[in-house]
């Protein structure tokens, strides 16, 4: 039995406390941002094919030209370091509702604090002028990764089974998001309904976008993993851009940048209504 005061009180206290939401808030803010970016360059990849990289490093870059880039990339940063203690606070003490402490939802608290922790180094490293770490190109970090992984002992397994979590990752994100299963984290009773249709519209469309990005990504780890050619890999950028290579053609690319266009809209909303 534990007693008011006693450690894991205090503990859970500090996990669910003002601050801790207030990081969790900047953060889908700075996640909103970089989505937005990204977005945005992918559309200028499907309409003009211009080079410019449409994945987190693109979108670093475009924040360090404005007039107060340092002071947005430390924003950002920090933003998304706040998005990591939230998730760290759910892995140890579970997350809010009636189902937030299952092992399951904790071990997925846990994996994202990971994914956001590396994230706001990163992006904490381009601030501070490690250009290289920050804004290095997804896909030579992905044909990096392979080439690691295949130099193990059963490489192309080991490649194999991270491609096939990052695309089943993918696939259960876009089918989340098609089913709205976003609705159960949000305060879905309070808003209006013009609140709930904008949910909807960047939700469904966004988190369907994102997750198809991300099962490409997964696509092309499985051909590398069955060829054992790391150069098969690719990241972000070169996963949207083969989408123009689709029979739709450009038009395919454009429409899945919008909807990362309105994942970074969705986040900004998650920002004000996600229950934290």
């Amino acid at each position: 039995m534990t007693t008011a005061g006693s450690p894991t009180i205090e503990v859970t206290r500090a996990a669910r406390g003002r601050g801790v939401r207030a990081g969790a808030r900047a953060g889908f803010v700075a996640r909103g941002v970089l989505y937005l970016l990204v977005g945005v360059l992918a559309v200028r990849v499907g309409l003009t094919g211009t080079s410019e990289q449409a994945d987190r490093g693109g979108a670093l870059a475009e924040v360090v030209a404005t007039p107060f880039g340092a002071v947005l990339l430390w924003a950002l940063g920090i933003g998304l370091a706040g998005m990591a203690l939230w998730r760290l606070s759910e892995a140890l003490v579970g997350a809010v509702g009636p189902k937030g402490d299952r092992p399951g939802t904790r071990a997925l608290s846990g994996a994202r604090f990971v994914f956001y922790a590396v994230s706001s180094f990163l992006v904490l490293a381009f601030a501070s002028g490690d250009r290289g770490s920050g804004a290095g190109s997804t896909d030579r970090q992905s044909r990096d990764l392979t080439s690691r992984l295949l130099e193990l002992p059963g490489g192309p397994w080991w490649v194999g089974a991270v491609a096939t979590g990052i695309l089943g990752a993918g696939l259960w994100i876009a089918g989340r998001a098609v089913l709205r299963k976003y609705r159960k984290h949000l305060q879905w009773q309070r808003m209006s309904t013009p609140q709930r249709r904008f949910m909807d519209v960047t939700g469904t469309g966004g988190g369907a976008a994102r997750g198809l990005v991300f099962a490409a990504v997964g696509f092309f780890g499985l051909k590398a993993a069955i060829e054992s050619d790391p150069g098969e890999a690719k990241g972000m950028d070169d996963a949207l851009r083969s989408l123009a290579q689709s029979p739709a053609g450009p038009w395919l690319l454009v429409a899945v940048a919008v909807g990362l266009v309105l994942f970074g809209v969705f986040s900004f909303g998650q920002s004000k209504w996600r229950e934290v």
